[in-house]
Formats: C-alpha cells, sequence, structure tokens
C-alpha cells in the first residue's frame, strides 16, 4: 500500500478534556485516547508528524513558577515551550508506542524539540495578543506590570498577562522532520506551535536566540505541512464538524467547503477568534500554498472522518 503522508494538529482538548481534571493523570487517560484513533489512520497507510497544543500546560508552568518564586529560579518562555514540547512529546510518543504494539504495528515514535524561526520586527511584538497564565487580581497585575509583562482584560472575563503571536517563518528542523519521515518513523514536533527564536547577524555568523512569544499552533502546523509535502492537514479540536451560526437555533454544520467558499465565510465573520477562526486560516493558508485537502473534526471521529463519513473537508476546489 502506498502510504501517504499527513500533519496532524491536535488539540488542548487531546490532553484536557475535562477543565476540572487537569491532573497529570487524566492527562494521560485523554493522551492514550487519542492516540488510539491517531494509530488507526497509521494502520490505514498513513506516514504522520503530530503537532500539539501546549496552553494550559504553559499556565500550570507559569504559575508553578509564581508560587516558587521565593524559593527557586523562574523560567523564560522559550524554556517553558521546550520544556511543555519534552513532556507531552514523552506522553503522545509512549501512548502510540504502546498502541502499535497492541496492534502489531512495526513502528518507531521519535519527540523533535522543535524550534520555529520568527522575525524580530514582526509588529506582533509590539501588540501583545495572546493570554498565557491565570486570571490576576489588580494587585498582581500591577506586579507583574512592574515586571515588563503586559496585563489586558481578557474578553471581560478578568486580567491576564498577554505575550506576542507572531507568524511562523520557516521550521529550523524540518530537514531531521522529513529525514525522519523518509525512515517511517512517526514524528512528534511543533509542540506547541514551536519554540519561537529569532536569527540574530553577527557579520557571517547567524545565531539563533529565543525570544518570549507564542506561536499559534495550527499555523505552525500548517507551514509544516506545506514544508513536508503533505497530501492532508487534519486539525484535531473539540468538535465533530466546523459550523455556521455555531450554538445558534440556525447552526448549519458544514461537510464541505472549497477554499473560496471558506475564504467568503471567513470574511463574513463566520468564525470566532481564538477558537474556529485561526484554524481556518491556518487550512486557507496550507491550500494557498499548494496543498490539496484539509481536515477539521474531533479526535473520535478521525477515522470516520476520513472515510468521508463526517468532519469538515477543506479543499482547493
Amino acid at each position: 500500500m502506498p502510504q501517504k503522508r499527513a500533519a496532524v494538529a491536535i488539540g488542548g482538548n487531546s490532553l484536557i478534556q475535562d477543565k476540572s481534571k487537569p491532573d497529570v493523570l487524566h492527562q494521560w487517560s485523554a493522551v492514550r485516547e487519542t492516540c488510539t484513533h491517531i494509530a488507526g489512520m497509521i494502520e490505514n497507510g498513513w506516514d504522520v508528524v503530530v503537532t500539539h497544543g501546549n496552553g494550559p500546560q504553559v499556565g500550570f508552568m507559569l504559575r508553578r513558577h509564581e508560587l516558587a518564586a521565593a524559593e527557586v529560579y523562574s523560567e523564560p518562555l522559550d524554556i517553558i515551550v521546550a520544556d511543555t514540547q519534552g513532556a507531552i512529546g514523552y506522553m503522545l510518543q509512549q501512548a502510540l508506542e504502546n498502541e502499535f504494539r497492541r496492534r502489531r504495528i512495526e513502528k518507531r515514535v521519535v519527540t523533535l524539540i522543535t524550534q520555529v524561526l520568527v522575525d524580530a520586527d514582526d509588529s506582533a511584538f509590539q501588540h501583545p495578543t495572546k493570554p498565557i497564565g491565570g486570571y490576576l487580581s489588580d494587585e498582581q497585575a500591577d506586579g507583574f506590570r512592574a515586571d515588563g509583562w503586559t496585563v489586558v482584560d481578557d474578553a471581560g472575563r478578568g486580567l491576564r498577562r498577554v505575550v506576542a503571536s507572531p507568524q511562523p517563518l520557516r521550521i529550523i528542523e524540518l530537514e531531521v522532520i522529513n529525514a525522519l519521515l523518509q525512515q517511517g518513523i512517526v514524528v512528534i514536533a511543533v509542540g506547541g506551535g514551536g519554540i519561537p527564536v529569532i536569527e540574530n547577524h553577527k557579520g557571517e555568523l547567524r545565531e539563533l536566540t529565543g525570544t518570549p512569544a507564542v506561536i499559534d499552533k495550527d499555523r505552525a502546523t500548517s507551514l509544516l505541512a506545506s514544508g513536508i509535502d503533505a497530501e492532508l492537514f487534519l486539525i484535531s479540536t473539540a468538535v465533530e464538524q466546523v459550523a455556521l451560526n455555531f450554538n445558534q437555533p440556525n447552526q448549519q454544520n458544514l461537510s464541505r467547503m472549497s477554499l473560496t467558499e471558506a475564504q467568503g465565510y471567513l470574511q463574513e465573520g463566520h468564525f470566532a477568534k481564538g477558537s474556529m477562526q485561526p484554524k481556518v486560516e491556518a487550512v486557507l493558508r496550507f491550500l494557498e500554498n499548494g496543498g490539496q485537502h484539509a481536515l477539521i473534526t474531533n479526535p473520535q471521529n478521525i477515522n470516520r472522518a476520513l472515510e468521508g463519513k463526517t468532519g469538515t473537508w477543506v479543499s482547493v476546489t
């Protein structure tokens, strides 16, 4: 059977299904369930790169730093992203390999700590918008502002810190990812959108340096999907299908959209910011850069969607 190549982006719901139970034990249960569906996809002939979100985990780590500030050193945001890449990658890697053993699939899995280049002059650094960490009291907010953080009101729900969310330009480890795929290895990469790095020029020497930002995971996965020449960009999220008029009496689920239709729905404001909008934007970018097919659905319906029974397919025509 000829192998097909896909980039699969799994969202936070694949790690924390119940916000009242965010502990590691329950994360393991969620990861194992998600990995059964990814393993089914691989069993059906797909070569896969898996990416993942890390928003809740970054928030928990920042909170630990705050609570332990009097006792231990804190870490910069790029190190926190790297930490969560390793931890979540380990969970996905172990769960996938255990599922492969159960299915008698001869596959290996590797987690790759991945850097993603951003532009130091990206306007996002002057206008940070990505909320991180928990909600703050006025006193806590003042303290963080004094330490150089930007703190804003998060859609009327309370005060939170925000950081820049610059556009991803290049995946530093792309050659390594492609080499691993050529060997039939399942790769977990670009976790949390990748570790954001900028390029410093010192004469002819170019050095990379981490920068305090958070890259949108779906944007980074779109870039990755193009870079590996994927036949499919799959976004696994909280809903089975994309919908117009979401959560309204006249909600209309969509089984298919052309590139032109998706552009139109986006311009009409059908997709919520911070929710479905960035996912549709990432899909459009993949198609505009030469991709042919994208699919949005929830983890438990991945294989039914691949059979055309559910999910929302987005294609060039």
